[in-house]
């Protein structure tokens, strides 16, 4: 089971309720959606882009039932498509990662209120050089056996925003890539391209929930995701 207690970092200048701003470059236009399979060089869309907030957000459907605990995690992969250490897998129960480089603001029981409801600091300047590539994965936590699942959720999204100015790069409405009866979803993955960035929007159910998508990134899952 999780911790009792929700966690809950401070990033300085952001707000997850904030007016949604969004890039006026190149020919992205007034405000970006991407959708599944898409491919955006994240320098192209904001030159200025160092520090960035990954955050998901979404409601839940059934109010006679307690709500889905959902959950956004993040692994830093090395060049073999692996994590290089625990560390390396973000999540609920590892908020850091890189010496602070990555940072998992809290976690959200309940989906409740206007915004985002989860959300994750990158500093892609201080990642170590090996690593290579960054998945998204948003999962429904269904360890207590509650039966929950996508089925549960609704307005599902992931957005990427420049931290330094709180401009929103891009959104993937995930709505329609959730299937019924599954709990995790590759939303994405930042790949590190010289010395740029690209987001690929993948949008894929992952088979067999969180511990599966961390057991194929090399996280002995018994020791992370359901503590003693």
């Amino acid at each position: 089971m999780k911790d009792d207690d929700e966690h809950h970092n401070e990033i300085d200048d952001f707000d997850p309720h904030a007016e949604r701003k969004s890039v006026e470059l190149g020919a992205i236009g007034a405000q970006k959606f991407v959708t599944r399979g898409e491919e955006i060089n994240l320098k192209y869309l904001d030159p200025s882009l160092n520090e960035t907030i990954a955050a998901v957000g979404w409601d839940f459907k059934q109010f006679d039932r307690d709500p889905p605990d959902m959950d956004v995690s993040v692994f830093l992969l090395n060049r073999h498509e692996k994590t290089r250490e625990d560390t390396d897998f973000i999540f609920y129960n590892n908020l850091t990662g890189c010496d602070g480089a990555v940072r998992h603001m809290g976690d959200s029981r309940t989906g409740a209120g206007d915004g985002d409801d989860e959300t994750i600091f990158i500093d892609l300047n201080a990642l170590p050089f090996d690593v290579l590539k960054i998945v998204f994965v948003v999962s429904i936590y269904d360890l207590d056996l509650t039966d929950n699942s996508f089925d549960q959720v609704k307005n599902v999204y992931f957005r990427l925003v420049n931290k330094d100015t709180n401009h929103e790069l891009f959104r993937f409405n995930l709505d329609e890539n959730l299937e019924a009866g599954k709990t995790s979803l590759l939303v994405g993955e930042m790949e590190r391209v010289g010395s740029e960035w690209v987001f690929r929007a993948i949008g894929d159910t992952a088979e067999g929930g969180l511990s599966a998508v961390a057991n194929e990134y090399g996280i002995i899952v018994a020791q992370m995701i359901v503590p003693t």
